[in-house]
């Protein structure tokens, strides 16, 4: 349950540290605190990287869990970045960066798949 909570507040962490780089503050935010919170942002993700490499599952149970969890996130991911495509299609600006990532999302999925296929 420890390392649980401890998931739970990195997670957190990181929603905050997203969503100062939105500047949505109505304040113009100096050159220094972006690049302090960006590179926050790194080093916070990266922590939360690795408690997510490291989740080990105790039973079958967790493992299930475990797996509906990262569905539930790919899915909700892969989600908001097409939503983004279309609304941006819209208006004839759509960012190169909602389709790599989307693209990237896909790739990643499929890589592990066919990883887990020839290895196991």
């Amino acid at each position: 349950m420890k390392g649980f909570i401890s998931e739970i507040i990195v997670a957190l962490i990181l929603i905050i540290l997203s969503v100062l780089l939105l500047d949505t503050f109505s304040g113009k935010m100096p050159d220094q605190a972006l690049m302090a919170t960006v590179g926050a942002l790194v080093v916070v993700f990266a922590v939360f990287a690795s408690f997510i490499w490291r989740e080990k599952a105790q039973d079958e149970r967790e493992q299930l869990h475990l797996m509906i969890a990262g569905r539930v996130g790919f899915l909700v991911g892969s989600a908001v970045l097409v939503l983004g495509i279309v609304i941006q299609s819209v208006s004839h600006k759509i960012d190169l960066w909602l389709v790599v990532a989307l693209i990237a999302m896909i790739a990643g999925k499929l890589i592990a798949l066919a990883y887990n296929k020839i290895k196991n």
